[in-house]
């Protein structure tokens, strides 16, 4: 089984989204004897904004290249997305822009939009500063519902979400959160996908 990590939070070791993700690798290495993991630091390395790949042999060609690859080879998908201003970082962004591409993981035809990645399962690992998934501040939660519309674009129905949510509450709150997220990785299933 081929696995494809990727974190994007910028705060280094002090990440609860990267603590998780490798909590979320660690437990599937146990499970899948022979699991091949390819790791890429979205923040450490950043894939520049989009733009137009106007020469095939260019660097930004290249690289869109091999992130394609990467994800295409991909059986499991484990995700580190922290809520940044009620979304996502901008360096999964930019990942993201490298993966929804027409004739590769989605096309359009006369009955609509077609996903063509579908059969993967991917793992979100999500931390937030506040609380976003009921409360007052349910409404400005873009970060869950865009990752599931955009990985449900291309096809891949197998989204699931790891919390900590309301990180930034209190020292005891933290605490809570990440202990429960830990859980939450315990019970993930052993599938593939």
């Amino acid at each position: 089984m081929k696995l494809l990590h990727l974190d994007a939070s910028s705060l280094g070791q002090h990440s609860v989204s990267r603590e998780l993700t490798a909590a979320v690798v660690a437990k599937l290495a146990r499970e899948h004897a022979g699991l091949d993991v390819t790791y890429r630091d979205l923040t450490a390395q950043p894939l520049p904004h989009w733009t137009p790949v106007v020469d095939a042999a260019s660097e930004a060609a290249r690289l869109g290249e091999a992130v394609m690859d990467e994800f295409l080879a991909a059986d499991v998908v484990v995700i580190g997305a922290p809520m940044y201003n009620f979304s996502i970082p901008s360096q999964l962004k930019a990942w993201l822009d490298r993966v929804l591409v027409a004739g590769k993981t989605f096309s359009y035809g006369e009955s609509g939009p077609k996903g063509l990645a579908g059969g993967k399962r991917v793992i979100v690992a999500s931390s937030r500063g506040g609380i976003y998934s009921s409360g007052p501040a349910t409404g400005f939660d873009f970060q869950e519902s865009y990752l599931r519309a955009v990985f449900g674009f291309i096809g891949i129905a197998n989204v699931e979400f790891v919390r900590a949510e309301g990180v930034n509450v209190s020292a005891e709150h933290k605490t809570n959160a990440v202990a429960s997220a830990h859980d939450s990785i315990g019970n993930l299933t052993t599938k593939a996908a």
